[in-house]
C-alpha cells in the first residue's frame, strides 16, 4: 500500500515514484536526524579524506593544463557525482543482501580498512595523469570519473550509504566533500598543496574512520 507522508498542504506520496523503501526519506524529526548526521558525517570526512588523494592531485593538474575554472569544476562536480551515485546505490544493495550481525562485521572491518588506507600517501600513476583529447567540461568529466573507481572516496561512499540507509543523503555530503577539496585546488592552484597539513589532516580523518568502524562492530545506532 502507498505510504502517504503529509506536509503543509500536500501529501507526498513515497511509493508513486517508485523509490526503494531504504531510500527514502524519514519523515519523523529522529529519521532526519539521521538524514543530517549522514550527509555531515560523509561531507567532513571525505573532505578530510580528499585532500592529497590522487583525485586531488588530478584536479591540480588539469587546472595548470587548462587554466579555465568553471567548466573544470563543473566537470568534476557531474563526474563525482555519477561515480557517488553510483557507490551509494552499491551500498544500498549490500544493506538488502546482508543480514545485520553480518552487515555490522563488514562495515566494521572496511571502515577501520579505510582509515588505515587513507594513512598511506596517494600518488597518481603515469597513466592516471594522462587526460583525453577533448573540451576542459568533458576532458575533466572523463578524467575525474576514472580516476574515482576504486578510489578511497568511492569505497567511503559504498560504505557510508551502506551505514546509515541514506544514500541521496550520502551522495550528497560525498559530493560536496569532495567539491570542498578541489574547487580551492582548481582556484588556486598547486600553492595549495605546500601549505595543507596532509599528515594531520589524513590523521584526523583516518580517526573518524576508525570511530565508524568501531561503532559499527559494537552495534552503536545500530
Amino acid at each position: 500500500m502507498a505510504q502517504a507522508v503529509s506536509w503543509p498542504g500536500e501529501t507526498f506520496d513515497h511509493a508513486a515514484f517508485g523509490w526503494p523503501e531504504k531510500w527514502r526519506g524519514h519523515p519523523s524529526a529522529a529519521g532526519q536526524g539521521v538524514t543530517l548526521e549522514s550527509f555531515l558525517v560523509s561531507a567532513g570526512v571525505v573532505a578530510l579524506a580528499e585532500i592529497g588523494d590522487k583525485t586531488q592531485l588530478l584536479a591540480f593538474i588539469v587546472a595548470a593544463r587548462f587554466r579555465k575554472p568553471a567548466p573544470i569544476i563543473a566537470g568534476i562536480l557531474v563526474a563525482t557525482l555519477a561515480n557517488h551515485a553510483l557507490a551509494g546505490a552499491l551500498g544500498a544493495w549490500i544493506t538488502a543482501l546482508l543480514g545485520p550481525s553480518t552487515l555490522r562485521i563488514v562495515l566494521g572491518i572496511s571502515f577501520i580498512a579505510m582509515a588505515l588506507w587513507t594513512l598511506v600517501p596517494d600518488r597518481l600513476d603515469e597513466g592516471e595523469a594522462k587526460l583525453p583529447h577533448a573540451g576542459v567540461f568533458a576532458t575533466t568529466l572523463v578524467a575525474f570519473f576514472l580516476a574515482e573507481m576504486g578510489d578511497k572516496t568511492q569505497i567511503a561512499t559504498v560504505a557510508l550509504a551502506a551505514r546509515y540507509h541514506a544514500v541521496v543523503a550520502v551522495v550528497a555530503g560525498t559530493t560536496l566533500g569532495m567539491m570542498i577539496a578541489n574547487v580551492p585546488a582548481v582556484l588556486i592552484g598547486g600553492r595549495l598543496a605546500h601549505r595543507l597539513p596532509i599528515r594531520l589532516v589524513h590523521a584526523i580523518a583516518a580517526a573518524i574512520f576508525g570511530a565508524l568502524g568501531i561503532a559499527a562492530l559494537l552495534g552503536v545506532g545500530a
